[in-house]
Parts: C-alpha cells; sequence; structure tokens
C-alpha cells in the first residue's frame, strides 16, 4: 500500500513496501547511519546483497519492510530518503507477534517528516500483520528517534545499562515499545 504526505514546496512522501531494487540506496542510507555512531552498535557496513537478505527474511515471517519515497510537486522522480523495518524479535512461537524494528533516514532528508510518515504506516502495516508489541533500542542522546517513537505512541520503559560496546565504549540504550491492543485479544 501507498500513502502520501503532502509537505512544503509540493514534495510529497510516498510510503510503499521495500522492493529488491531499493537495496543499494537502502544500503547507503543504513551506512550512512553506521557511521554517524548515534544510531547503532554495527560498524560493519552493509551491501545491497545484505540488504536482499533482509527483504527475504521480513517476508518469512509477514514483517513489514517500507521505505519513504520523495517526490517533488513538478513529477520528479521519486527518491528513496528513509526506510523501516521489523524483524524478529526472538525466534520461540510464544513471541511471534513482537517485532524490533529500526528505522533511518537519509541525511538529506532529515527534519522532514520522513520519519513521521514511515512510523505512520509501519505502526498500521505491524497491525495488519498481526504484530500486537513493536519494540527497539535507541541510544539516550538520540533525541530525534526517541521524539519520533513518543510522536508514534511509543512509551519508554527502561533502560538497559552498558549494553554493548561501540568503538571501546560501553553504551546504555533507551528500550521503547508500543502495545497493538487490537491483535492482544
Amino acid at each position: 500500500m501507498t500513502e502520501g504526505v503532502q509537505h512544503a514546496a509540493g514534495v510529497q512522501i510516498h510510503i510503499r513496501d521495500a522492493r529488491a531494487s531499493d537495496a543499494a540506496t537502502i544500503a547507503t542510507i543504513y551506512n550512512e547511519g553506521i557511521r554517524g555512531r548515534g544510531a547503532t552498535f554495527e560498524t560493519t557496513e552493509r551491501s545491497p546483497e545484505d540488504v536482499v537478505g533482509w527483504l527475504g527474511s521480513v517476508a518469512r515471517i509477514k514483517r513489514p519492510f517500507l521505505v519513504a519515497d520523495r517526490v517533488d510537486g513538478n513529477g520528479g522522480d521519486a527518491e528513496v530518503v528513509g526506510w523501516v523495518r521489523a524483524s524478529e524479535y526472538r525466534s520461540r512461537p510464544c513471541y511471534d507477534g513482537v517485532a524490533e524494528f529500526s528505522v533511518y533516514v537519509s541525511s538529506r532528508a532529515r527534519g522532514q517528516r520522513v520519519g513521521d510518515a514511515l512510523m505512520a504506516r509501519f505502526v498500521e502495516a505491524c497491525a495488519e500483520a498481526g504484530v500486537w508489541k513493536i519494540l527497539s533500542r535507541i541510544f539516550p542522546e538520540n533525541s530525534a528517534s526517541r521524539g519520533l517513537c513518543a510522536r508514534h505512541g511509543f512509551r519508554e520503559v527502561g533502560v538497559y545499562e552498558r549494553h554493548a560496546q561501540l568503538d571501546g565504549v560501553w553504551r546504555d540504550v533507551v528500550i521503547v515499545e508500543r502495545l497493538i491492543p487490537e491483535n492482544q485479544r
């Protein structure tokens, strides 16, 4: 499903399912996040082939993987400027309805509500997929991601202290979750 959000100066953000043809751009956006050291413990950059593997994984477990296309009002080409992906939380069947997520926005598109457009459709897509809880871990100083999650109904449930090391430094993470009550019946 594609969803459009109108922005200033005729620019629109369209949310749609990720495709294999998006893999190089998704990898580029993720690698930007890896290099920035503010959103992930990952230090090894990803290839388009890695992303194609993610697409196969989310299809197997029926989890959303969405991209945001930015389109100018003059009918120009669509440009992928962000993505959000749900992954398996744990392999045990009791956790089948729990999804862990990652969301990344290109540095060229930050501050343009791309994350909000992605997250709004992502929560809906998770509900449609039967997910009953969405969760993630965020570095405490990542105020943009924490604010994004708060705007979309996530609550901060705690802090994992010294969760892992990044570049030899112990880092804490804030745990966020959002329940989808209609899938908890």
